[in-house]
């Protein structure tokens, strides 16, 4: 069984984030990256997939050299190959989604798997753009994954329980929280990982959909207000939820 694991490298979330000098970006300087968390999940479902039933795992990012870093995580988790679409920084999701596909044709795998979203930009685009660009069927947020020759069963949290779905390979899903938890690499995978070729292929161009025209961070300022258990203060409370916060 052939499978493609979608990663991208992201912030570590104990890092500071500040904005970049140009207002557009962050600044990268002391800034931690990591394999996005999400896409951990992914990927160690496709490795327990693999020593079940064998074939091959393949990582596939698209971005810039610094993103041959991420790739070698996940070589030291346990990927066959590894795949760097060298795009450079300039990209939206529907870019990301387009390239994954176009490398999909060629490779032609049973399943692809994702994260259900990076923990940067947090689009949740990229699964269902690359479902539409491949025809195929698409299961997001999985928690539970149990495949039965060419038909797989998911489960997938939905608000006030789950959801149970059939789908026949090849398919792509993307992973959520639960269902698995993720290996650490041991040394010596590190060192091989190393050691082990990339793939860089050029990407394909596309019209970009979405432009960044500022980035600020949330402002701290706010007003304080303590309330008690009074009558008039709860009547307070519901006037300025009201008011100011706008809820009915």
């Amino acid at each position: 069984m052939n499978i493609l694991v979608a990663i991208s490298r992201v912030p570590d979330t104990t890092t500071k984030i500040l904005v970049g000098g140009d207002g557009k970006s962050i600044d990268n300087n002391n800034v931690k990256f990591i394999l996005n968390p999400y896409d951990e999940y992914a990927l160690e479902e496709a490795l327990q997939i693999r020593e079940k039933n064998g074939g091959t795992v393949t990582a596939i990012t698209v971005g810039s050299q610094d993103n041959l870093e991420t790739l070698r995580s996940a070589l030291a988790m346990g990927a066959d190959n590894a795949v760097l679409v060298d795009a450079g920084n300039a990209f939206d999701s529907m870019f990301v989604a387009k390239n994954i596909a176009e490398y999909s044709k060629q490779f032609n795998p049973d399943i692809i798997f994702l994260g259900k979203q990076s923990i940067d930009f947090d689009s949740f685009q990229v699964p269902s753009y690359i479902s539409e660009f491949l025809d195929l069927p698409l299961a997001t947020s999985i928690t539970k994954l149990t495949l039965n020759d060419n038909n797989a069963i998911v489960e997938r949290e939905i608000e006030g329980g789950k959801e149970v779905l059939e789908l026949q390979l090849p398919a792509i899903f993307s992973a959520n929280k639960g269902l698995n938890i993720p290996r650490y690499p041991k040394l010596p995978d590190i060192m091989k990982a190393k050691k082990k070729p990339i793939d860089t292929i050029s990407p394909i161009s596309t019209n970009p959909t979405i432009t960044i025209d500022k980035m600020e961070l949330p402002s701290k300022t706010r007003l304080n207000k303590i309330f008690t258990d009074s009558e008039e203060d709860i009547l307070q409370v519901v006037n300025l939820l009201h008011e100011e916060a706008k809820i009915y």
